[in-house]
């Protein structure tokens, strides 16, 4: 029986600190590395062709479109979708091979653990996730808007049982550079949505949500990671709600 091949793509900008960790998670199983850059200024994309990968330079306009084109450049049967911070384990890795060479479903979810400053995260609302990551590259797409894409394949699907890491905040640096990014789409899409700030919905959101993190999914536990994790998810919420304040205001005074 002939070996389906196994295409591995990313999207990415200014990873230099983890996409080769990513890229070698997956190598020695995949046929065809795609990388989408954004336009970094590090050297994530002469990382990446030096570990065998084809980079597309193409500026970002939201998640969902940048994933779907770099899908739109895979060549092999089965498309692997992981994020620059992210890395299979071996485990993984090789039931996926396992996975695709059955071919009973069209669609496989992997179960993602999360870390958050070196150390594995149990609770706080980061405890284990089960995403569709492993798809016939024929029968997909991601549906979405700038933020908050999601995959989805024309067909069966099924759970594979080992898990791959996500390690998106390795230092508290990193967390910020990833926040202003992203309270800035998440702004922007509410703004298209024509979504209005109500100050009281502020005041009552951003106190829940760090009871939400730290009290309701159980961020104690997590010890003092679960705390920063639990304060830095309600200033997120404060700051997005500012940013659409301050679009909105932007366009009141042109």
């Amino acid at each position: 029986m002939k070996t389906p091949r196994i295409s591995l793509f990313i999207i990415a900008k200014n990873e230099e600190q983890n996409i080769a960790k990513c890229i070698l998670s997956a190598k020695h199983i995949v046929n065809e590395i795609v990388v989408v850059n954004s336009m970094s200024k590090d050297k994530t994309a002469l990382i990446c062709r030096d570990l065998g990968a084809a980079v597309y330079d193409r500026a970002f306009d939201g998640f969902t479109n940048q994933k779907n084109f770099a899908l739109s450049k895979v060549t092999g049967e089965w498309a692997l979708s992981l994020d620059a911070d992210e890395a299979l384990t071996p485990e993984l890795a090789e039931e996926i091979k396992q996975a695709v060479q059955q071919g009973t479903a069209d669609g496989y979810e992997l179960t993602r653990v999360n870390d958050f400053l070196g150390k594995r995260m149990r609770h706080s609302g980061m405890k284990a996730e089960h995403i569709l990551r492993l798809v016939r590259t024929k029968k997909a797409e991601f549906r979405g808007g700038l933020v908050h894409e999601k995959l989805h394949v024309d067909g069966n699907t099924a759970r594979l049982k080992n898990v791959f890491i996500h390690h998106p905040y390795d230092s508290i640096e990193s967390y910020f550079d990833k926040f202003n990014r992203y309270t800035t789409l998440a702004a922007q899409t509410m703004f298209a949505k024509g979504k209005k700030v109500c100050l009281l919905r502020v005041l009552l959101t951003v106190p829940f949500e760090f009871a939400r993190r730290y009290v309701l999914k159980a961020g104690f536990l997590d010890g003092i990671r679960g705390l920063i994790w639990a304060s830095f998810s309600c200033f997120y919420v404060f700051v997005k709600y500012m940013k659409l304040w301050y679009l909105w205001d932007e366009k009141k005074n042109k």
